[in-house]
């Protein structure tokens, strides 16, 4: 596994390990016991970087994942980097699969979320605290005095925002040094790119979700493929639609020629493709399966060109794509 910086000081591995999948929305959540070993076969690999948030679970126990990676990871606390989220709730009276987002970052619910998760993760401080959602009745301003004070006591030791705009990234880093920003990015969704250069002037990371759009970029779904309508989130998503698979062809293609040439799969080419382009960059992809974290970890080791960089944006630029998921619903 190789190692990057993420802000001034905050090292983890080039990939990343998404946590979500394990307790929320893609199914009903993985055993436990099999997660546990998951996780500490993903330190042994050389994973360091782990993600999860306080809205990741179940109706019958809504915390579900914060209290899974801190039980699994507790004899690796030494060796790795927690990153959560505060900010959001379901709201749970939808009959949606996707339940829309109800923001709250009141001063008092960050304080009261972040004991909360420093107890459910079982540590003492939290490596990186993301905003998971900005509130629009509470400027971005007050927020980032607020983790400006839990940096302070200790409480966190990095911050960071979720997708957010440049503006927003500069009102909040002139309050409180922003360390990471978690935005939706893939070969499917690359508008998130207009940032980079804040990012870079201002020093911050970026940590890219949902980085093989949801699981379809590893090219192993067709129009066959089903998905639980209660439980899993890619049964309303476009991308895994019956005609998609058809409108995508060519980009599938793309994938499957690039990683022909490097001896590769489709996951290790759309991560690749995203680690070699700048060197602030960690995406987060999630996974249940052992097999499916090997691979991951190894798309760190592929080196792509600056022309064959090149070659595949202008490819993806002029290729036709079915829609993408764009992110769950906020209610106002």
């Amino acid at each position: 596994m190789k190692y990057r910086v993420l802000g001034k000081d905050l090292k983890v591995s080039a990939v990343g390990l998404g946590c979500m999948g394990m307790s929320h929305g893609y199914g009903n959540p993985a055993n436990k016991k099999e997660m546990t070993e998951l996780l500490a076969q993903a330190v042994d690999m050389g994973y360091t970087f782990f993600d999860t948030a306080e809205v990741y679970g179940t109706p019958e126990n809504p915390h579900d994942n914060e209290e899974l990676v801190g039980q699994a990871l507790k004899p690796f606390r030494n060796k790795i980097v927690i990153a959560t989220k505060f900010g959001i709730n379901f709201d749970m009276n939808s009959k949606e699969v996707n339940k829309p987002l109800i923001p709250d970052s009141r001063p008092e619910t960050i304080r009261s979320s972040v004991e909360n998760s420093l107890m459910r993760l079982g540590i003492d401080n939290i490596d990186l605290y993301y905003q998971h959602r900005q509130d629009p009745n509470v400027p971005v301003e007050e927020v980032a005095g607020v983790m400006s004070e839990l940096i302070k006591e200790g409480k966190i030791n990095h911050w960071g925002l979720s997708e957010v705009t440049e503006d927003t990234i500069r009102r909040a880093h002139a309050v409180c040094p922003v360390t990471a920003v978690q935005n939706r990015y893939s070969m499917m969704a690359r508008q998130n790119e207009v940032l980079f250069p804040v990012l870079e002037e201002l020093n911050i990371g970026f940590v890219p979700f949902s980085p093989m759009a949801n699981g379809f970029l590893i090219g192993k779904y067709d129009k066959n493929s089903k998905f639980d309508p209660k439980t899993d989130y890619r049964s309303m998503m476009p991308q895994f639609k019956e005609e998609a698979y058809e409108q995508n062809k060519k980009l599938l293609q793309l994938l499957w020629d690039m990683a022909s040439e490097k001896n590769a799969t489709p996951a290790q080419i759309s991560l690749a493709w995203m680690i070699c382009k700048k060197d602030y960059i960690s995406p987060i992809p999630g996974t249940t399966k052992l097999e499916r974290l090997k691979e991951n970890a190894k798309a760190a080791d592929i080196q792509l060109t600056k022309e064959e960089s090149k070659n595949l944006d202008e490819a993806l630029s002029s290729i036709k794509m079915s829609e993408v998921f764009g992110g769950t619903k906020i209610v106002k």
